[in-house]
């Protein structure tokens, strides 16, 4: 009897055992992606949809075989939009899942990518601020694994006073006109006024400084297609509820609304239409947020890919996915492959240059959608870049940094 209860044992133990060599497995087989979330709280909308597109990519690809074979997990966390929870999310999640190594982090938030960045470049891990974060990060010799993709804050209001320029005839014609920056009141909202005062010397025009709402704006008469909206106004949920009074409004966009694309349609045949998707509410697929998450899944998922053709078809480090993004190059090409032509703009980052773009377009709503009415416009990125070297070397000097030498970088 001891003997069977014994052979017993053993057979259970062997079981286990196997058991945990096939999760061990499975997880050695996966690449985690922590998600420091948002989808409750004022900034719910943004969080919501953003992440709801990020999540339905990683789901599209899983459905497509992975990358390479490799699967994608994630866990989220919710941040509230909080800086404070942000961190604690940070390192409740930054370890991996299941063995399962971490990425990439996300937050889509100014503020805890800020309270984070030191900390995501102790642990080696990639610290992806599309469209927003330091603009000074740009410059990946001081700050390595940070990635302002697509757009820096810089590049930002280039472009809009290019394409005031553009609309005015030239940037020749600025010279003695006014443009008015609505700006928000935080550190945040601020950080473009010096980069602006330089623009408004370099082209001769006034610059002022305002904090008008935009039915304020309507009230006194002031033409709404004249009122450009940054990054952090271009969707739908920051128009809607102006009403009428946002009618002809303009603001930039790094990516277009709408589900044309092909990649938006095969996320709609592998995940939505199957009832997997993400989004609490199906209306908002295809919205500016939601094609943002999108656009984040691509340039994440690129990343790995093109770190796995260097070091193997395996999850990989958070070292060896930020080799992956200093060598993101999305061209025409790759972007038509992806089904994301005109949904991504092309990009070519390196160890000297983590935002890779610089391009923006315009849209204007018309009271029901988004209208693209430009073509990409760039930002003067020769022009910004002493401004931006020069920031990053005050931080190094600050915090004790010995910049990288990026002609050594293969």
């Amino acid at each position: 009897m001891k003997h069977r209860k014994s052979l017993l044992r053993l057979a259970l133990g062997m079981a286990l055992l196997g058991c945990g060599l096939a999760t061990t497995a499975q997880a050695a087989n996966e690449q985690y992606f922590p998600l420091q979330s948002y989808r409750v709280g004022p900034y719910a909308a943004g969080g919501t949809g953003f992440f709801g597109g990020f999540i339905d990519y990683l789901q599209y690809v899983n459905a497509n075989g992975g990358v390479n074979g490799v699967k994608l997990t994630w866990l989220e966390c919710e941040t509230e939009y909080v800086v404070e929870k942000g961190v604690e999310c940070y390192e409740r999640l930054k370890g991996g899942l299941n063995g399962a190594p971490a990425a990439a982090t996300n937050p889509l938030s100014v503020g805890i990518a800020y309270a984070t960045l030191e900390r995501s470049t102790a642990d080696k891990l990639p610290l992806i601020t599309i469209n927003h974060g330091r603009t000074d990060s740009t410059d990946g010799s001081v700050f390595p694994y940070v990635f302002p993709l697509q757009l820096n804050p810089y590049s930002e209001v280039s472009a809009i006073v290019n394409y005031i320029g553009q609309r005015e005839g030239g940037l020749a014609s600025l010279k003695g006109k006014k443009i008015a920056v609505l700006y928000h009141g935080s550190p945040y909202g601020k950080e473009t006024n010096g980069v602006l005062e330089t623009l408004a010397k370099n082209y001769g025009f006034e610059l002022t400084t305002l904090e008008v709402p935009l039915k304020s704006a309507q009230k006194v008469g002031f033409p709404v297609d004249h009122i450009i909206g940054n990054i952090w106004s271009n969707s739908e949920e920051d128009v809607i509820p102006a009403g009428a009074a946002a009618k002809c409004f303009i603001s930039i966009t790094t990516h277009p609304s709408g589900t044309d694309f092909p990649v938006l349609q095969g996320i709609k045949t592998a995940v939505l239409d199957k009832g997997q998707g993400n989004l609490a509410d199906p209306k908002r697929f295809g919205t500016v947020y939601y094609n943002l998450g999108v656009v984040n899944g691509i340039l994440n998922v690129e990343a790995l890919r093109i770190a796995q053709a260097r070091f193997g078809n395996k999850p990989l480090t958070g070292e060896q996915v930020r080799w992956g993004f200093e060598h993101l190059n999305l061209d025409d090409a790759r972007l038509q492959a992806l089904g994301a032509k005109g949904l991504v703009q092309p990009l070519k980052l390196s160890c000297a240059d983590h935002e890779g773009g610089g391009a923006v377009r315009f849209q204007q709503w018309d009271g029901q959608r988004w209208n693209l009415i430009s073509d990409w416009i760039q930002a003067d990125r020769a022009l910004l870049r002493p401004i931006i070297e020069a920031s990053a070397a005050q931080y190094a000097k600050e915090k004790g940094i010995t910049p990288r030498d990026c002609s050594k970088e293969q």
